[in-house]
């Protein structure tokens, strides 16, 4: 008996050594990327709501029901679990080269045809407009285009190709390992220690020249506001730099910007939808 139980206890602490070991793996090694993170996906959907028509807060009701955009907004990462989304992968990102002023951003948007977040937000709004698309459809389209114009705004999703937009530019964050997309997807609104609702209302505040200049931009615009931002980020970091409290201080204003951009390029498009 005694051995026994000597043998049943040694298969216990090999069980939870195991737990352990996998628990601190997972804990060191950076997250996949997965653009603007939870938070930073639902403060643009947060955003939007504000900014919407009484006729585009009825068709988003009528596709969604009662799910809030917000809420919505991280489908389009979720379903990354089913391989039979695969084909959504390219969708969430355009790769943009160095060097490109404003016409160039936009002769490139306009020659690349393969799958990218530019092109096919429009055919998700083209589908939502169809009205022989189903309601399956819709809310398929209503939920990409909520994530993808999520990505959009956010700069390392307009990044570079040879560095899997900042995946392979290595950092570290307050100590840990991680890499400039990570830090522009989650670490840096996390840090913030905000609720995506509390986070919404604390930077809600576009002046006018601010709310009319984006209330006019073009999906274009809005593409090239991010790669400018992004050409900015990769200009003020090094490879395996440091990052912490200066760097937070230095960057959560444009942070903040390209967040409250993307809730009103947003409901810009949505109140098109249904104009």
């Amino acid at each position: 008996m005694k051995k026994y139980n000597r043998s049943m206890n040694n298969n216990i602490i090999k069980k939870v050594s195991k737990a352990i070991l996998v628990l601190a793996i997972s804990l060191y090694l950076p997250l996949n990327a997965a653009a603007w993170g939870m938070l930073g996906h639902r403060i643009v959907g947060q955003i939007a709501e504000s900014y919407l028509s009484s006729k585009a807060k009825r068709g988003v009701k009528e596709v969604l029901g009662n799910e809030r955009l917000a809420m919505a907004s991280n489908w389009g990462d979720f379903i990354k679990s089913d391989p039979a989304y695969d084909y959504l992968y390219n969708w969430h990102f355009v790769n943009l080269p160095a060097g490109l002023d404003k016409q160039g951003v936009f002769d490139f948007l306009t020659k690349e045809t393969s799958p990218n977040v530019y092109n096919k937000i429009p055919e998700m709004m083209a589908v939502l407009k169809n009205r022989q698309s189903t309601p399956e459809e819709k809310k398929l389209a209503m939920r990409l285009l909520i994530h993808l114009v999520g990505d959009l705004n956010q700069p390392m999703h307009t990044a570079r190709k040879e560095d899997l937009g900042g995946n392979k530019v290595y950092v570290t964050w307050f100590g840990e390992k991680s890499n400039l997309h990570r830090v522009w997807d989650e670490s840096l609104i996390g840090y913030q220690q905000l609720s995506y609702t509390e986070y919404a209302s604390a930077i809600n505040y576009p002046s006018e020249d601010q709310l009319s200049s984006w209330r006019n931009s073009s999906l274009k615009d809005f593409v090239y506001g991010s790669y400018e931002a992004c050409n900015r980020i990769y200009a003020n970091v090094k490879p395996e730099e440091r990052l912490s409290y200066k760097y937070n201080f230095e960057f959560v204003g444009l942070l903040n910007e390209q967040l409250l951009k993307g809730g009103i390029c947003l409901a810009n498009l949505l109140n098109d939808i249904y104009k």
